[in-house]
């Protein structure tokens, strides 16, 4: 009996412990996978890993906690790679509720945007573990090197040209609040298919992105320029809006709004804006991607 109590209790603290880390767990397989229901994987297997390690072994159980869910993030990443190539249509990263935790369980909210997670995509899984550890959770080099089992100036090189590439391709950075705006702006004018406003609000290189995975009607190629995109959103905005609520909330830590119909949410938009407009336009249409955000009025 005394032995059962003393397991139970051993247990009871492995579980209290995982779970004050649980956050970051899946901040870190969010980030490195763009992906809620693979992240979420992640984090059971760590704590069914968790469980059945001698933890008496262990010194640091946070590190040894989040060493265990970057690495299983690389494998999975390195998989998910050749999946993505086959994915049909655009592929965007899963929409994550972040009204109630805008960092994710980060000391930054660093790699949380979409625009930043599809850059994220380019890097190769290594690239992309240490460049989430060190920017977003602030991980110091020597331990990011354990995690990845590199050197310290191989983690330092990883970070160093992960950032220069994200940089080449990031654009100066707007405001929530004039993101806000011209996502209202951009909702109202798609609504009604007003084709001028459309243009107006558009820049010249404009992207539409439209993420169905073949299981919801969605463009399969992106749609590219003003005019073009103008008219494709006024082609089908008497049929797509038919019904159509609208709910502003904040996705990934940006301005976004789920699209419901009868009470259903069929999807996610969002926008990236540069000082030339609105630059993208990511529709989040997947059913299979949706479940994390489906809380209507929550």
């Amino acid at each position: 009996m005394d032995a059962d109590s003393g397991s139970a209790s051993e247990l009871e603290t492995a579980s209290t412990i995982f779970a004050d880390v649980r956050s970051r767990l899946f901040g870190i397989a969010y980030r490195m996978l763009g992906s809620v229901s693979e992240a979420e994987d992640i984090v059971q297997e760590v704590w069914i890993r968790w469980q059945a390690y001698d933890r008496s072994t262990v010194r640091d159980a946070p590190a040894f906690l989040a060493a265990t869910a970057t690495r299983l993030a690389i494998n999975v990443a390195q998989s998910a790679r050749v999946r993505r190539e086959m994915y049909v249509g655009p592929w965007l990263p899963e929409p994550v509720d972040t009204s109630s935790d805008p960092e994710l369980g980060a000391l930054r909210g660093e790699a949380l945007q979409f625009a930043v997670l599809l850059m994220l995509e380019k890097l190769s899984p290594t690239e992309r573990a240490a460049y989430v550890l060190r920017q977003a959770f602030d991980y110091p080099y020597e331990q990011i090197a354990e995690i990845i089992q590199q050197t310290q100036a191989n983690a330092r090189q990883l970070v160093s040209r992960a950032r220069k590439r994200l940089a080449e391709e990031k654009r100066a950075a707007v405001s929530v609040r004039e993101q806000q705006r011209l996502l209202e702006a951009f909702l109202a004018a798609a609504r009604t298919g007003n084709l001028a406003a459309l243009e107006e609000l558009f820049a010249a290189d404009v992207v539409s992105y439209s993420d169905g995975g073949g299981k919801a009607r969605a463009s399969k190629f992106p749609v590219v320029g003003k005019e073009r995109v103008a008219k494709y959103l006024k082609a089908f905005a008497s049929r797509f809006w038919l019904g159509v609520d609208i709910e502003p909330f904040m996705a990934n830590g940006q301005p976004s709004a789920r699209l419901t119909r009868d009470g259903v949410v069929f999807a996610v938009v969002t926008i990236t804006v540069s000082a030339q407009g609105i630059d993208r336009l990511l529709w989040m249409m997947n059913p299979d991607k949706l479940s994390g955000v489906a809380r209507v009025g929550a």
